[in-house]
């Protein structure tokens, strides 16, 4: 059963995830050589997609990874009628671009970002989960407690060291992102690197400290980066963000205090912005003020608190 809750790019993975069906290891891997599994190439952390008329992931059988030299274990993402998904880390010279297109013409390799933009909200978050699971296997194949190599188990879903026994779980990195509101104005900003020397302007974000409430980690993070006091905290929607492994956690602040004094080191610019002016971003029709693309759940945040829908 997918849930779809507020609908953000990369938040209606339609996979059924197994988590009884990985407990048994061999069982997984015989669904390995089924001829009904279906098997998603990354290459570079990029994904194989038909870039044709109707773009989507190009899935893969197993006599296909035989064919072009796939030998690595494969990253099990879940089951869809029935057949088994699976993730697998591909090799530039096994999977070079013209071996790649010799099984079809318009197959390319693409960033998840740019997938998010195109493909169907489903296989965009099938897209997500690959990206993170893959990345995440890739970073973690030691051991943080002694240096011991880990190897793979229960299908992907944990790496064990070889050595004293940990267990180690797939990360994700929890992120608050707040659109701060007073009355007719709310409180957007650029951060150091990301939105310099453009005319955007996104909501607050920062992640989530140990052993912190996320109404807490909105104060906090407001208070840092622009100064201001804020209350009534309200849950708005979450995104699974696939770079690397976030989750994007949107809220709702009210201000306690309206002056701004910014962190220079952290951000290049806080303002104010008037309702109206937002309304005009979110239809491009301001040279003023640029909004995030709707890929992105700092624009949801921005617009519903425009429409009035909080």
């Amino acid at each position: 059963m997918t849930i779809q809750g507020y609908g953000h790019v990369f938040s209606r993975n339609p996979l059924n995830r197994g988590e009884t069906e990985r407990r048994e290891d061999s069982e997984i891997k015989k669904k390995v050589s089924d001829p009904q599994s279906k098997f998603l190439p990354l290459r570079e952390l990029n994904l194989l997609v038909n870039t044709g008329s109707e773009s989507n992931l190009y899935w893969l059988t197993n006599d296909q990874l035989t064919d072009l030299g796939y030998e690595s274990e494969p990253i099990f993402l879940g089951i869809l009628n029935e057949a088994y998904h699976f993730a697998v880390d591909v090799s530039i010279d096994h999977f070079s671009d013209s071996a790649i297109r010799n099984l079809d013409p318009s197959l390319r390799f693409v960033d998840v970002r740019s997938c998010g933009e195109f493909l169907s909200p489903e296989e965009a978050g099938i897209a997500a989960q690959a990206r993170i699971q893959t990345y995440w296997h890739q970073r973690y194949r030691f051991c943080s407690a002694c240096g011991s190599k880990t190897e793979m188990k229960r299908a992907g879903q944990v790496r064990k060291c070889t050595g004293c026994g940990t267990d180690h779980f797939p990360r994700t990195d929890p992120v608050i992102i707040v659109v701060v509101h007073d009355g007719d104005k709310c409180l957007l900003g650029q951060s150091r690197g990301r939105l310099q020397r453009t005319n955007t302007y996104s909501a607050l974000a920062g992640f989530v400290d140990q052993g912190e409430s996320i109404e807490e980690a909105v104060a906090r993070e407001v208070m840092e980066e622009a100064g201001i006091q804020v209350k009534n905290v309200k849950y708005h929607s979450s995104q699974p963000w696939p770079l690397p492994y976030s989750l994007m956690i949107g809220c709702h602040a009210e201000a306690v205090t309206t002056e701004i004094n910014m962190d220079k080191d952290e951000m290049t610019d806080v303002k104010w912005f008037d309702r109206k002016d937002v309304l005009s971003a979110l239809e491009n029709d301001s040279d003023e003020l640029k909004v995030p693309m709707q890929i992105a759940i700092a624009h949801h945040l921005v617009k519903s608190w425009a429409l009035n829908e909080i």
